[in-house]
């Protein structure tokens, strides 16, 4: 098991550049080389870097893919009473490490960490506005760095939280609920998907090209959860055969990269409506869910700054008027997020994580899909029947990003720090939509979203008898959990962009009486 390791020593070695994380009571050092070919990307480590990650670990990871972790143990480490005292990971304060020049890596300060101002634990990240040459002298982070702001969560009841978690676990695995319903489950979810391609393909063929169209993007409405369920490796449970089938659904039949998502989505899970660090609530200039985006927050994950300008903020002072119309065209952001990220790991000397062949695959799969669905719009008869088939296709999917929003827009923003416990992070952050189960197909599991959160590995068809355990499990420790009805959940979606939008207003209001103040002084 190697030696014990005191906290100031795994504060020593990651200020040194070393990746430490927790596991178990066990140290984990994670090589540079696992970082670039870890399958869920580096950040989901990155962020977790001096924390206790056993929860998060356990919950993305089979056991048979668990032996891996016994390589990277360098020993065990002190505890408290109640477990490990996190550390704040540089990531969260705005330091990376950088490759240079001569191969080695140093610290590298990509933003500035200012404290939240609604809680004290919690960070937020603006960007760093000195040269980027000059960025490496500032040396890295220091002890304070890394030692995290007091916080009002009890480490003591946080502790308990992860203990009932884990007791939970056993109890899903116990039920046998990781088993894949292959004939009940996904029998219905084929001959669904093979019913709207016939028709489609009937439809166009029979000229009733708007009919095909609204079948056509129905189809790939249901496909994206049958991607999810792949993404997460919550099918087969085997990484190749799981990526394998999610790129022919996503790639060859719906154009988009099923690659891209995984590394989105799994950040997403790690650190739910984090404004500094969730892929899934960063939409400026056009969407704020967050009065936080008014710092023009720097994004760990698009490494960019998210600006907040009098542009922006004419944007979010309609965002709540112009929501379902921004969502309405959500299909084509996908596109633009996917392609991006396949061009960009391009001039990535590791193109893929977890399968050298799968980017190559992802192009192939999305060149094959603009031959075949480029086909179909030349076979429209005229441009404007094209552009018709073309809008229409893609406006039928636009329910799915009202369904993806519905899961967290509504909920808590803040920043509790590394204190919070898995559980009460994603109990905090994410709610349920109520749905009979008739209809259940339409949402493809992502009105259970507080249960897929917690087990993401979980397949689909048991995530509503998952439920009850859980909903039993919050009751017991304290916890809310969330859920409302579809129409609900609109509405307190709604209220939160309206309320940023009038904070917007007021902020633009000011700026402009501002100006008009100083060109009286200077006229």
């Amino acid at each position: 098991m190697g030696r014990l390791w005191s906290r100031r020593e795994v504060a020593d070695r990651i200020l040194a550049g070393d990746t430490l994380v927790v596991y178990g009571g066990r140290l984990l050092r994670i090589p540079q080389a696992w970082l670039n070919a870890h399958p869920g990307g580096s950040l989901a480590i990155l962020h977790f870097v001096g924390r206790d990650a056993s929860d998060e670990i356990d919950a993305f990871h089979s056991q048979d893919t668990m032996h891996i972790i016994n390589r990277f143990c360098v020993g065990t480490v002190e505890t408290s009473l109640y477990g490990w005292e996190p550390f704040q990971p540089p990531v969260m304060l705005g330091w990376i490490r950088k490759q240079a020049s001569d191969g080695s890596f140093t610290w590298h300060r990509q933003a500035t960490a200012i404290p939240a101002s609604n809680v004290p634990s919690g960070n937020l990240l603006v960007p760093d506005h000195a040269p980027a040459a000059d960025r490496h002298q500032y040396g890295g982070p220091s002890l304070s760095d890394l030692v995290p702001s007091p916080s009002y969560l009890s480490l003591e009841v946080q502790a308990q939280h992860s203990a009932a978690y884990k007791r939970l676990h056993e109890r899903i695995v116990e039920a046998g609920l990781y088993k894949t319903r292959y004939l009940s489950g996904y029998g219905p979810e084929i001959a669904r998907y093979l019913f709207l391609a016939f028709s489609s393909a009937y439809a166009y063929f029979n000229n009733w090209l708007i009919t095909s169209a609204v079948c056509l993007g129905f189809l790939w409405h249901q496909l994206v959860f049958t991607v999810h369920d792949l993404g997460h490796m919550g099918v087969t449970h085997e990484w190749n055969t799981d990526r394998l089938l999610a790129i022919f659904l996503a790639d060859f039949i719906g154009g988009l990269s099923v690659g891209w998502w995984v590394d989105n989505h799994n950040v997403h899970h790690l650190v739910t409506n984090h404004p500094s660090h969730d892929p899934d609530i960063a939409h400026m200039p056009f969407m704020a869910i967050s009065t936080a985006f008014f710092h023009s927050l720097w994004s760990t994950y698009y490494k960019r700054t998210m600006t907040f300008d009098r542009f922006s903020a004419f944007l979010v002072s309609l965002q709540h008027k112009l929501f379902y119309v921004l969502l309405a065209f959500g299909r084509f952001n996908l596109y633009v997020n996917a392609y991006s990220f396949l061009l960009r790991k391009t001039f990535d000397h590791r193109k893929a994580r977890g399968g050298r062949w799968s980017w190559w695959l992802e192009v192939v799969g999305v060149l094959f899909f603009w031959c075949w669905f480029g086909a179909l719009l030349r076979g429209c008869g005229s441009w404007k029947m094209a552009l018709a088939y073309l809008f229409t296709s893609h406006l039928v999917t636009s329910p799915l990003h009202v369904q993806i929003v519905l899961s967290h827009f509504s909920m808590s923003t803040e920043d509790l720090g590394p204190t919070e416990s898995f559980p009460h992070r994603q109990l905090r952050t994410t709610t349920d939509v109520i749905c009979p189960p008739y209809l259940a197909f339409l949402h493809g599991g992502l009105h259970l979203q507080v249960t897929h959160h917690l087990f993401p590995r979980l397949p689909r068809h048991n995530l509503r008898e998952a439920s009850f355990l859980v909903k039993q499990f919050a009751r017991e420790q304290g916890l809310s959990y969330a859920e409302f009805g579809f129409v609900r959940g609109n509405r307190a979606v709604l209220d939160v962009l309206k309320a940023v939008a009038e904070q917007a207003r007021i902020l633009g209001t000011v700026a402009e009486n501002e100006i008009r103040e100083a060109m009286k002084k200077v006229s």
